[in-house]
């Protein structure tokens, strides 16, 4: 019985993590259009929200009118996001961008101190911040490399995941025996 419900289980996070890997590959594949379609998903939950907040209200004795407020909003917000997809994301990645961009130009300003204080870690810091400089202006410049890095650290992660479960159903099997 025991070894039903954890083969079951391994199968069962087998299966999420394939999921999880052609997810990912799609994010990899065609950033934009995932983003679209999460977006027509978010838009579509605040407007269901919306309406739901304004039956709500318009059933009660109509004392709450936070929940006008919240319905009216929540609507608008779902048409923003389902009509702005393209422009959220690329704020998104540009706010990115620019955090990344001025954490590698203060490290230069500490490889600087460290340059002084006559460090052996200057040089490698050093090519570490232009690394992060140069990732920083590739992110700001490719409108899909946050996507495309988020889809090849889930399908990363769905792969290790493969993995291990195989190795943990393998165990159930030489453990219970």
């Amino acid at each position: 019985m025991l070894e039903k419900i954890l083969k079951k289980s391994g199968w069962t996070d087998i299966i999420l993590s394939i999921i999880f890997v052609l997810f990912g590959v799609m994010l990899i594949a065609n950033p934009e259009a995932i983003v679209s379609f999460i977006a027509i998903i978010l838009g579509l939950i605040f407007i269901l929200l919306g309406i739901f907040k304004l039956s709500e209200y318009f059933s009660t004795d109509k004392t709450n009118r936070y929940l006008l407020a919240i319905g009216i909003v929540a609507i608008i917000a779902g048409i923003v996001i389902m009509n702005c997809a393209d422009i959220i994301s690329s704020i998104f990645r540009i706010v990115i961008a620019i955090c990344i961009i001025y954490s590698g130009i203060m490290n230069l300003q500490t490889i600087i101190v460290w340059k002084d204080y006559q460090s052996r870690l200057w040089l490698i810091s050093l090519i570490l911040s232009i690394m992060i400089i140069i990732a920083g202006i590739y992110i700001l410049v490719n409108s899909g490399a946050i996507l495309q890095t988020i889809g090849i650290i889930i399908v990363s992660y769905g792969v290790v995941n493969i993995i291990e479960n195989f190795i943990f159903i393998k165990k159930v099997d030489n453990y219970l025996k």
